[in-house]
C-alpha cells in the first residue's frame, strides 16, 4: 500500500484518526508519520504527553505494516515498550518513523523512533509487536 491508500485505509476503518494522523511517506518495512501537536495533546508543564506519543507509536507500526501485508484491518499490538527519552520542543508537531524489523506469518517486531519536528535526537523510542490475523 501506498501513502494515499494507507491514509484512504485509516478514513474507511478509523475516520475519528483522519485529522490526527498524517502518513507522510512509505518504503520497503518502514513508514514515517506525522501526528500535529495541539493543545489537548499537552500535559502540565507544556509537553506532549505519554498518550498521544504511544498512539503516535502504535498508528505508524500499524500502518507500517498495513502497507506491507495489505489492509488486514484486524492486526493487533500484542506488545509495545517505550522509552521517554527527552522533552518534546513545545509548540511541533511529532513526527514518528516505523521500522519492521522481523515480519513473520504470525508476529511483526519493530521500533518507532518519534522525533519533535526540528529535533535531531528522538524524544522517544518504541518497541513494538503485533499479531497478523490469520487468512
Amino acid at each position: 500500500m501506498n501513502v494515499e491508500q494507507l491514509q484512504a485505509f485509516l478514513a474507511e476503518h478509523f475516520p475519528h484518526m483522519t485529522e490526527e494522523f498524517i502518513v507522510e511517506s512509505v518504503s520497503e518495512n518502514r513508514a514515517t508519520l506525522r501526528l500535529p501537536v495541539s493543545e489537548r495533546n499537552l500535559r502540565a508543564g507544556g509537553t506532549v504527553n505519554g498518550p498521544t506519543m504511544f498512539a503516535l507509536a502504535d498508528v505508524a507500526f500499524y500502518l507500517a505494516l498495513m502497507a506491507m501485508i495489505g489492509p488486514k484491518a484486524l492486526a493487533v499490538t500484542t506488545n509495545c515498550s517505550i522509552d521517554f527519552m527527552r522533552k518534546p520542543a513545545a509548540g511541533k508537531d511529532l513526527i514518528g518513523k516505523a521500522q519492521i524489523l522481523k515480519l513473520g506469518r504470525v508476529l511483526a517486531v519493530g521500533d518507532v523512533l518519534i522525533y519533535s519536528d526540528g529535533q535531531g535526537a528522538p524524544v522517544a523510542r518504541a518497541g513494538m509487536t503485533y499479531s497478523i490475523p490469520p487468512e
